[in-house]
């Protein structure tokens, strides 16, 4: 009989008001760190899964985190790899009762053509705080942005039929973080290429070549007008990490 009072007591903590539960979401890079202020964040939303009713939402704010934490010092269980400057973002819920949600991540932000959008669902206990590394959400990606030629940019044949017609890029991991020779996140491991197209049919293939930091160039000869795509893509094969940009330009008589 007393155990089935305190059971019920139990439950009845579980049931009997709302009760504040924080919950720490981040947004974590693939091979890389953490998505957080110095990118524009990733934007977090959590839904509970019966209605669909979004019980909180906002962007992971704060640093990537600490470089040899991620990237170098072995993991082993129950080691955390976010320190309190750590980007994330900490949702507080008012429920009363274990609750189902989705948890959707959308990232990066502020750079729409390498947004991918990240999910997980989880039961929330009223009261039993999620925090610590919390809830950790891998972003797979690069972030590409096309330099060269701009978008929809009219060149004259004229101007590039003597000289080698030049393609640039910024290429960075999903955290921002540096791609370079020899680093972390070495460019020697990484095949950066664009792939040409002419009045929609393909035309060549261009290898690009770091030549500094996050920067990728490379060139090709011209020798007609057309309407001209570039799809520039770059590949990790270590990390099955892939991201593309795209770009439509012109050259004219």
């Amino acid at each position: 009989m007393k155990t089935f009072a305190l059971m019920s007591l139990l439950l009845l903590g579980l049931t009997a008001g709302a009760v504040e539960t924080k919950v720490m979401v981040r947004a974590k890079g693939r091979d890389a760190k953490f998505i957080g202020s110095s990118l524009g964040g990733a934007y977090v939303i959590i839904r509970n899964k019966v209605n669909q009713q979004i019980l909180a939402e906002g962007k992971t704010t704060g640093s990537t985190g600490n470089t040899d934490l991620i990237m170098k010092v072995p993991k082993t269980r129950g080691l955390s790899i976010a320190d309190a400057q750590t980007a994330g973002f900490l949702a507080k819920i008012d429920i009363d009762e274990p609750t189902f949600v989705s948890i959707e991540v959308i990232s990066p932000f502020n750079q729409k053509q390498a947004q991918a959008k990240v999910s997980t669902e989880l039961w929330l206990l009223p009261g039993k705080d999620i925090l610590g590394d919390g809830i950790v959400l891998e972003i797979p990606g690069f972030i590409i942005d096309i330099l060269k030629p701009r978008t929809h940019q009219y060149i004259a044949l004229k101007s590039v039929k003597d000289q080698p017609f030049q393609f640039q890029a910024n290429v960075v991991m999903m955290c921002g973080c540096v791609v370079e020779k020899g680093g972390i996140w070495n460019s020697e491991e990484m095949e950066v290429k664009g792939i040409l197209k002419k009045d929609g049919k393909y035309l060549s293939e261009v290898k690009l070549s770091l030549v500094s930091t996050n920067l990728f160039e490379g060139d090709i000869k011209l020798t007609a007008a057309g309407n001209y795509e570039l799809i520039l893509y770059a590949y990790h094969e270590k990390s099955g990490n892939t991201g593309i940009d795209k770009v439509n330009y012109v050259i004219y008589e």
